[in-house]
């Protein structure tokens, strides 16, 4: 699908005109988006915080997510730290887990 976009910049995430955004071009324009939207509370960098819990639940290596949204691996660690705690995916995923141990136990 990307491949068929008209654009001129090597990022996915291109301006009207195809070209990459300045930092402050994108700023900007996410403000007037999240405003536009009624949406308060939201941060221009919970992009890519967002990006690296998904990639995480995923099965991401940390090395991997930091190469992708450009964080320090140190950094990538204190975020999986702060929020995949509360990620209901990754729970689900370590309760299945579990109950296909048990399972595999009893019939040993």
């Amino acid at each position: 699908m990307l491949d068929g976009l008209p654009r001129q910049a090597v990022t996915i995430l291109t301006t009207e005109k195809g070209t990459s955004w300045t930092h402050f071009g994108f700023q900007s324009s996410w403000r007037k988006a999240v405003a536009r939207a009624g949406l308060s509370d939201l941060h221009f960098h919970d992009l890519r915080g967002s990006a690296v819990s998904r990639l995480a639940e995923a099965g991401c290596t940390e090395a991997e997510i930091a190469s992708i949204t450009g964080h320090a691996l140190q950094e990538v660690g204190k975020m999986l730290d702060r929020y995949l705690k509360r990620s209901e995916k990754l729970a689900e995923a370590a309760i299945l887990k579990l109950e296909t141990r048990t399972i595999r136990d009893q019939n040993l």
